[in-house]
């Protein structure tokens, strides 16, 4: 499958599938298909430990992958970061330790109600 062949709310439940097989923390999505064009939903995660951080957005990588999904792109997924972004088009997701998590607050920042997962 490919980015066309899978709908956002797919690849939503794609992302959030990887974070929970990980043990990903306060897994939070916000819907911001409103409020810009870039994305439809937003993932935010929260990890243990920076070694934690790596291994949730590396298995968002390599879940995407096995289902046919190449991400557009990420950041941040060498050892050591506090801030993983993988960008899979239509959800792109933030997994952060809980002190950059807190310090940045993209929940605050976008300014909308967050769905619990």
């Amino acid at each position: 499958m490919s980015q066309d062949q899978l709908s956002a709310e797919q690849i939503l439940e794609l992302a959030v599938e990887a974070l929970e097989d990980v043990k990903g923390d306060n897994i939070t999505v916000l819907n911001v298909s409103e409020l810009t064009d870039m994305m439809d939903f937003m993932v935010i995660c929260t990890g243990t430990s920076k070694r934690h951080v790596h291994s949730l957005g590396q298995n968002v990588v390599e879940h995407a992958k096995s289902k046919g999904l190449q991400p557009l792109g990420s950041e941040g997924r060498e050892m050591g970061s506090d801030w993983v972004l993988v960008d899979l088009y239509d959800v792109v997701v933030h997994v952060m330790t809980e002190e950059a998590r807190s310090f940045y607050d993209l929940e605050k920042l976008w300014n909308i109600t967050p769905e619990q997962r």
